[in-house]
Parts: C-alpha cells; sequence; structure tokens
C-alpha cells in the first residue's frame, strides 16, 4: 500500500497482524535445497519471492538485510529491488537493513538511493519504507535521513544499543555522566517529527532484546519512538524481555526475527512443508509476544 506515511503503515498493519517483522537474510546454507543449486545465485529471487507469498497475510512487515543481496552480486541487487517493490505493493512494511551513515554529500546519497521517491529524485530501484542506520559519526551524518524522512513520510531506525555480544565495548561506556547509548537515545529522541495522532516519533532506535536491563533505562528516553529489537531466535533473547521495550503505544515496538523464522536443518523438505513450518513459526512467535495494550492501561489507571 504504497503512499501511506511510514508511522500510519506501522499502526496499521501491527493492528491488524501484531509486531513480528520477518528478516530476510537469505543464506544458501540455511534454506531448503528445492531453490536451487547455489551456483549461480538465481536461488535468491526464488527465496524472496516464496517469502513475500508465504508471509502475506500472516505478517505485517519485512526486513531485507542489504548485505547478504549484495554478496550475491547484480542477480542478489535484482532480487532486493524486486523484492521492496512486490511488499510494498502487497501492504507490506518494508525496513531496508543497511546501517547506512556518512559525511555530507554521501550521507545525502544514501537517503537519495533508499529514502527517495522517483518522483522526487531517487532512482525508485531500492526505495523503502524504512531505513536503519548508524550514528557514530555524528549528529550531522543523520541529517540528510531525517530530512527525507520527514519530506517522504519515511521512517529511519537509528542504532542505539544494539544486540550483539561486543555492543557494550561502546555503547555502555561513560562519556561525561552518561552511557553513550543514552546520549544517543537523546539525539534520537529530539529527531524527526510526530507523524500521527498517536505521537509516535518515525525516527526510532534499534534496542536489542538481549540488553534488558538497558532496554528498560533506553525506553524511558524514547517514550514517543518505535523500538526495532532484535535479539529473538537464534541471538537467544528470552520473549519476556520484550516487556522492558514495551512503551505506551501500540505500534512502538517492533519484533525482527530471521533465522528463527527461515532456517532449517532438513535441507531436503518440501516447498509445502517449508511454507508449513514458517507459518507455524510465526504464530508461535506471535503468540509469545503478544501484549494488550487496553488490558495493561486499565491495570496501570
Amino acid at each position: 500500500m504504497v503512499g501511506s506515511s511510514w508511522v500510519e503503515l506501522v499502526e496499521r498493519n501491527v493492528a491488524t497482524f501484531g509486531e513480528v517483522v520477518v528478516g530476510v537474510d537469505p543464506s544458501f546454507s540455511d534454506i531448503p535445497e528445492f531453490f536451487g543449486d547455489g551456483n549461480d545465485n538465481a536461488w535468491i529471487g526464488r527465496f524472496v519471492d516464496f517469502m513475500i507469498d508465504t508471509i502475506e497475510g500472516h505478517l505485517g512487515f519485512i526486513k531485507f538485510q542489504s548485505a547478504y543481496f549484495e554478496a550475491c552480486g547484480l542477480v542478489g541487487l535484482t532480487a532486493l529491488a524486486s523484492g521492496i517493490k512486490r511488499a510494498r505493493a502487497a501492504g507490506i512494511g518494508v525496513i531496508l537493513d543497511a546501517k547506512r551513515g556518512d559525511i555530507g554529500a554521501t550521507a545525502a546519497a544514501y537517503a537519495r538511493a533508499y529514502l527517495t521517491p522517483a518522483a522526487a529524485g531517487g532512482s525508485g530501484d531500492f526505495e523503502a519504507d524504512c531505513l536503519t542506520v548508524n550514528p557514530l559519526m555524528g549528529p550531522d551524518t543523520l541529517e540528510p535521513f531525517v530530512d527525507c524522512a520527514n519530506r517522504f513520510g519515511k521512517g529511519l531506525f537509528v542504532l542505539c544499543r544494539t544486540s550483539n555480544p561486543g555492543a557494550g565495548w561502546l555503547q555502555d561506556q561513560m562519556t561525561g555522566n552518561r552511557y553513550v547509548s543514552d546520549r544517543v537515545a537523546d539525539l534520537i529522541a529530539g529527531m524527526g517529527t510526530v507523524a500521527s495522532s498517536s505521537g509516535l516519533n518515525a525516527v526510532g532506535a534499534v534496542v536489542g532484546a538481549t540488553v534488558p536491563h538497558e532496554g528498560r533505562r533506553l525506553r524511558q528516553l524514547l517514550p514517543r519512538s518505535i523500538i526495532l529489537a532484535p535479539g529473538l531466535g537464534a541471538q537467544g533473547a528470552d520473549p519476556a524481555a520484550i516487556y522492558s521495550l514495551r512503551g505506551s503505544t501500540p505500534g512502538d515496538l517492533l519484533i525482527p526475527v530471521s533465522r528463527g523464522l527461515t532456517r532449517v536443518d532438513d535441507r531436503h523438505m518440501s516447498m509445502d512443508d517449508y511454507r508449513q513450518l514458517i507459518i507455524a513459526r510465526i504464530g508461535a512467535l506471535k503468540s509469545a509476544v503478544a501484549y494488550d495494550y487496553r488490558a495493561a492501561r486499565s491495570m496501570t489507571a
């Protein structure tokens, strides 16, 4: 449903399908062999089409990890462009996980590539609804992305406190009397615009579900931000940790899972069995993280 703003898309799709985001990180060794032999990279396009066909009507969000597509060369980039277009046309919110961040004109070029519609000067090939960005080089490097988000109704997820084991080496360090991640959270909270009557901001944060203590502190600094919370599944986060990242507004949390939904040990399974396995995993995950905001509000009233 191209044309809705990112926040409107989040509110609508969370209400209909819940908070789970399927992560598409195509690794040939982790998926069934019926997609191809892996010799010509044509399998990646078939996998993307299969995933969109499978999740449509079950999930409202898809996250493409650009590195896996880039690793497959032009075939991979073609599959990425096609997948983005197909998913957006189906009303599935598309997050492009590219973690871009650079200075000046380079950041502006990235913003044009991923957030600018063709009618406004972008190529249109990789236009997503939302993009992950890296703030390490400073606030000025985020400005072109924020400008595009505001102009074209896009979303951003800024890396804040990530889920990888080594994240604390920098993100949990003190600068002055503040954690680095707290300073990033302050930056995020002051960027973007409130994009709907719910008060959600289109500039959100990546905060890992693997760090519930840090997540609880950061949520307090980001009351109106949408948090993207990776870590469930292969990274081992407990679904209960998700509650530390919740705010008070439906749509303020999205939960991506990649290998936990798509990886298999039995690579000989059929297409139908694989589809049913993914649908069953989606159902189990949605049940595990389900949350009733109305009931929670009534209990605290």
